[in-house]
């Protein structure tokens, strides 16, 4: 049962006493179990901010002796998701020995190849920077966290003089200076020179806290996070309207979102220029406050001030000069008014680049903005992935925080932009930047699938999503959607029920996708259903709900596709999942077969047309995807079957023997098809692949 003694105001209390005790005295358990419980409070530190340490004896395998060994968050590592294999173990002595071989400043990077000579845990995860500011301070479990309270106080006027306010003598505070092994000098220096204090507060970036157990050292964090929090609250209640009052009033939601689904393909496209990113919108109440307020034209130049912050969202945003009621609907007017925004944006950054670079400094790299924020409307991000840029606005929305806490409590400073360049562009950052796994094929695109409930439409947006694309699962059938999403990490999927015979179900289709994930790359038209009957039994409605869902449908997804790629300006691909029977006559088959057929010409007509926007639009065509079909499930194997003089258990091996490589062709085989056409073939439109194991008959040529 969870432990409620200790209440809160401003931080969940999350420790829960059955779960500790089931860790015993563990104490990197203990530690990995603060860690996660930390991390799941935004408040307190964000995605991949902040580490964790715990120190424990062990025995040193090569001496027997007994040696003191430090546990601490690797490089790149995430608290809230921190497991063993995220840790890196370090001899405590050897580390602290360090200090008899650093030169100083300029010596900080080599110092970091020398960690892994502390090494005690031949499993860990490289350290990062921070190791060293917790080695030489001595406590069993430290905490470095990113509570916005606390970095509204480190980014504050008079920083030192409001802590001792705050905490009177039990907090030291040191001033601003960059993560390495002269600022863990610092904090020692600072204990030694204030012994008996609870925690330290670094100017500009953040907290350090400390106890002797897991839990003391979980409480004294909390402690100290709500002092300031309780502290700061006072001081927005005292000092009137936050962030100067409000300049803009916001749109109705629903008008926020209509705005946003407009403009995201746009903006898609414009930060695109160098690197096609994916984009997330936010228009939370907070959000709303800082960007339709009079002091966001002084703040956002300003910039963020911790560097977890920076590092994600760039040093500042581009705000827009639109009006919130901004006819949105004329796209090159539009344009005429966002492009010349964005090049003075990209001007200013390749400025402070040529300003602050020095000789060693890593190329520049894209200088389009990450966050975007428009007034009285709401604020995008747009980043590598949906991951990157969801956490990118959490970071803004933090920095937002950060500066509404530092204006109550004196006023907002930030870095000044030489410290923020030397974060940016360090090499050790570069170097973890290139430590990343490289991009699968499809990462950065967006992919809508219809029909993706199950069968073969789930097939396809599976390998899509496993080569890196976010899928948007579209369905009639809300609850194979549901089920199907499930299947995805996040920051993966959407779906959205659709039905392919209404336009107007498409374009909510749309709009999810695009408020989703920033607009739409790739559509595969796999929704269908098959009837075969002879001619005289085949009826105007079978004839009419075939041309509904596999042709009308096929031109209506098509061209909404259309504008949207008008407005990202990225070119994309339609693939029309048809059939061998498109090509190939036979009985029973007349609704179907024309339906299919309609679709492989209607491929070709786009395919000349839109060539022009860089669409390619090609066809599918798979045959006797028996296993796994869903339109197999039905009435339509019992017609295949007896058009063919067979049972339907007799149908997997029937259409197996009768194509020329004798194989049973599976709803996989249909998505490695597609991904073939939008995964590798980026130069092939018009064309038509057959998935059907050979089929003679069905050669195109």
């Amino acid at each position: 049962m969870k432990n409620t003694t200790k209440t809160f105001e401003y931080v969940d209390y999350l420790w829960d006493e059955e779960k500790a005790a089931s860790l015993g005295d563990n104490q990197v358990e203990l530690f990995l179990y603060r860690s996660n419980i930390l991390g799941a409070d935004l408040r307190i530190t964000n995605y991949g901010g902040g580490n964790t340490s715990c120190k424990t004896i062990e025995t040193d395998p090569l001496t027997n002796e007994e040696v003191e060994v430090m546990w601490v968050k690797g490089s790149g590592g995430d608290i809230g998701t921190l497991k063993r294999s995220g840790i890196a173990g370090l001899y405590t002595k050897r580390l602290r020995d360090l200090k008899n071989v650093y030169q100083g400043l300029h010596d900080e990077d080599r110092m970091v190849g020398l960690f892994n000579h502390c090494i005690y845990d031949l499993d860990s995860k490289a350290p990062s920077i921070d190791t060293p500011l917790h080695g030489l301070l001595p406590f069993a479990h430290i905490d470095h966290l990113h509570p916005d309270a606390l970095i509204a106080v480190a980014a504050a006027k008079d920083s030192e003089k409001v802590t001792k306010e705050i905490w009177g003598d039990t907090m030291g505070w040191v001033p601003w200076q960059k993560p390495g092994f002269d600022l863990g000098l610092q904090l020692e220096k600072c204990l030694a020179d204030n012994p008996g204090i609870r925690g330290i507060v670094l100017g500009s970036h953040g907290l350090f806290t400390w106890g002797d157990t897991s839990y003391e050292c979980y409480i004294n964090s909390l402690e100290v996070i709500e002092m300031a929090s309780d502290y700061i609250a006072k001081k927005i209640e005292a000092g009137g309207p936050v962030f100067g009052g409000e300049k803009v009033s916001s749109l109705p939601k629903d008008e926020r979102v209509e705005k946003a689904v407009q403009l995201m393909p746009l903006l898609r496209g414009l930060c695109s220029s160098e690197n096609r990113m994916i984009g997330h919108f936010s228009d939370s109440d907070v959000v709303m406050q800082y960007i339709n307020s009079h002091d966001l034209e002084r703040l956002a130049p300003m910039g963020t001030s911790c560097p977890d912050h920076f590092l994600r969202t760039k040093i500042q945003p581009l705000v827009l000069d639109l009006d919130k009621n901004e006819d949105l609907s004329d796209t090159e007017a539009v344009l005429k008014k966002l492009e010349p925004a964005f090049e003075a944006y990209r001007q200013e950054y390749v400025d402070y680049y040529n300003t602050c670079k020095v000789d060693n400094s890593p190329a520049i790299r894209d200088a389009n903005p990450v966050i975007i924020i428009y007034p009285g409307v709401g604020m995008f991000s747009f980043a590598k992935n949906k991951q990157t840029t969801r956490v990118a606005s959490e970071f803004y929305i933090n920095a937002i925080n950060v500066m509404r806490g530092a204006e109550a409590i004196t006023s907002y400073t930030s870095l000044p932009r030489q410290e923020a360049f030397n974060i940016e562009y360090w090499l050790l950052e570069e170097a973890k930047l290139q430590r990343m796994p490289k991009e699968k094929p499809l990462s950065r695109k967006v992919a809508l699938v219809t029909g993706a409930g199950g069968g073969i439409g789930k097939a396809i947006a599976d390998k899509l999503a496993a080569e890196g694309a976010n899928v948007v699962l579209t369905d009639i059938n809300e609850e194979a959607l549901i089920e199907a999403n499930g299947t995805y990490a996040r920051d993966v999927s959407a779906y959205a029920i659709c039905d392919v015979t209404n336009t107007e179900s498409i374009a909510s289709a749309y709009k999810k996708a695009v408020m989703e994930f920033g607009g739409v790359d790739i559509v595969v038209h796999s929704a269908g259903l098959a009837i075969s009957k002879p001619l005289e039994d085949t009826t105007d409605k079978d004839w009419n709900i075939l041309q509904n869902i596999l042709v009308k449908g096929q031109f209506d997804l098509a061209k909404q596709f259309s504008a949207i790629t008008r407005k990202q300006g990225l070119g994309g691909d339609y693939i029309a999942i048809a059939s061998k029977n498109g090509l190939v006559a036979g009985p029973n088959n007349v609704a179907y077969g024309t339906a299919k057929a309609a679709q492989q010409h209607m491929v070709r007509l786009l395919a000349a047309e839109l060539a022009k926007d860089k669409v390619r639009v090609n066809t599918v065509n798979p045959d006797g995807v028996i296993v796994g079909s869903k339109i197999w499930e039905g009435a339509w194997a019992e017609g295949r079957a007896k058009a063919n003089g067979i049972t339907v258990e007799e149908l997997p091996a029937f259409y197996a023997k009768r194509n020329l490589l004798h194989e049973i062709i599976t709803p996989d085989d249909i998505a490695n098809g597609v991904f073939s056409l939008v995964g590798i073939l980026d130069k092939s439109t018009g064309n038509i692949i057959n998935v059907d194991g050979g089929m003679a008959n069905a050669f195109v040529r």
